[in-house]
C-alpha cells in the first residue's frame, strides 16, 4: 500500500562509489516503507574549477567566499562516480524491491545520459531550481515525475521555475534549507504555505540532524501540509561518509515514515508535547537569504557544469545546444 506521504530515501553519496552498497540501500529503504530511492548523476569531470574558492577569502574574522579547492574536491569526487551501468543497475534493483528509481540531474549533458539509463523520474537540487534553460530541456524529454528544491533560490526564481512547471502533471516543489546540518530556527517551516501558493505538491528535504533534533521538522512540514518528505539515508556508520550526520538508518527511517503517516489529530498531539521547538520552527514565508544561505549559493550554484566540443564551460542556465556537449 503507498504511503499517504510519499518519502524520498536520499542516497546521496553514502553509498561511497560502491554499487553493491547502492544495492543494499535500495533493498534497505525498501523494507522500511520508502517510496522512493534516489541517486545522484553527478560526474566528477564536470566539475567546475573556480579559483576563488581554492583559498576562500576572509575579512574582519567573516567568511565572504567558501574555501573549497577544486583538487581536493575532485579527488573526492572522483571516488564516488556512478557510471550508466551502474545507473542502469539501480533501476533493475529498485524493480526489484518495488521501489521507484529517481536520480538528480546536476548539468546538461546529464540530461540525455539519464534519459538513455531510462529514468522517469528526475530531480533537480536547489542550486538548479533557478537554471531556467536547464529545466526547458528537461521538460523536453517528458519525465514523469520531475521533482526540485528550493533552497537558496530566490522567490523570483521559484516562482518563474513554476511557471515554466505549470503543465506537467507530477511536479513536485520542496522546500528546503541549504545549512547542513540545519538548526531547527532556521527552517523557516512557513514556506511550505508560501509554495503550496505555487504548486499543488509541496514537500520538504529535510537536512536536520536527526541524532540531535529527531525527526522534528518532518513532523512539523507534514503538519503544515507538506505531502512529500526527502530525507539523506544511509546504512553505514554515519562517520564513514561526508553526508552522514544528516541521515538516518534504516531503523529511523522505519521510524520517519510510521511517524509522518499518522492523522493530523495526533500530529497535533505530537508536536505539542514532543516538538517545543515548533512556534521557532515555523519562521517566515517569504524572507531573504540567510549569510550562510548565500555562501553556500555563491559556492553550489555552477559548481557542476557541462563542456562543450570546443572545451567551453557551459552553465545550466546559458542557452547551448545539447549535442555540441561532450
Amino acid at each position: 500500500m503507498k504511503n499517504k506521504i510519499t518519502v524520498i530515501a536520499e542516497l546521496c553519496q553514502n553509498h561511497k562509489g560502491d554499487i553493491k552498497i547502492v544495492e543494499e540501500m535500495v533493498h534497505a529503504a525498501s523494507e522500511a516503507g520508502a517510496d522512493i530511492a534516489k541517486i545522484q548523476s553527478i560526474d566528477s569531470n564536470d566539475l567546475t574549477h573556480r579559483k576563488k574558492f581554492d583559498e576562500g577569502l576572509t575579512l574582519n574574522g567573516e567568511v565572504r567566499v567558501i574555501k573549497r579547492p577544486y583538487k581536493d574536491e575532485y579527488e573526492r569526487l572522483k571516488l564516488l562516480d556512478l557510471n550508466i551501468n551502474h545507473h542502469v543497475r539501480f533501476i533493475e534493483v529498485c524493480k526489484k524491491y518495488k521501489i521507484i528509481p529517481m536520480t538528480t540531474i546536476f548539468s546538461l549533458g546529464k540530461i540525455n545520459y539519464v534519459k538513455k539509463a531510462e529514468f522517469n523520474s528526475i530531480k533537480l537540487a536547489s542550486y538548479d531550481c533557478g537554471s531556467h534553460f536547464l529545466i526547458k530541456e528537461i521538460l523536453k524529454k517528458k519525465f514523469d515525475k520531475i521533482v526540485i528544491s528550493s533552497g537558496a533560490s530566490y522567490d523570483t526564481e521559484i516562482e518563474k521555475t513554476c511557471e515554466l512547471m505549470r503543465y506537467h502533471q507530477d511536479f513536485s516543489l520542496l522546500h528546503c534549507v541549504t545549512i547542513y546540518p540545519t538548526p531547527l530556527e532556521e527552517a523557516h517551516l512557513n514556506r511550505i504555505k508560501y509554495l503550496k501558493t505555487l504548486t499543488k505538491n509541496v514537500g520538504i528535504s529535510d537536512h536536520s540532524d536527526p541524532e540531535k533534533t529527531g525527526y522534528k521538522l518532518c513532523i512539523g512540514a507534514v503538519n503544515l501540509g507538506a505531502t512529500i518528505i526527502e530525507k539523506h539515508f544511509t546504512i553505514l556508520k554515519k562517520d564513514q561518509t561526508r553526508d552522514g550526520p544528516v541521515s538516518v538508518n534504516q531503523k529511523q527511517l522505519r521510524e520517519l515514515i510510521a511517524l509522518v503517516n499518522i492523522d493530523k489529530e495526533d500530529q497535533n498531539k505530537y508536536i505539542e508535547k514532543n516538538v517545543p521547538e515548533f512556534e521557532k520552527m515555523l519562521g517566515k514565508e517569504k524572507r531573504s537569504l540567510s549569510k550562510v544561505e548565500m555562501l553556500n549559493r555563491d559556492y553550489y550554484r555552477g559548481r557542476f557544469a557541462s563542456k562543450d566540443n570546443k572545451g567551453n564551460i557551459v552553465y545550466n542556465w546559458e542557452e547551448t545546444n545539447l549535442n555540441n556537449l561532450l
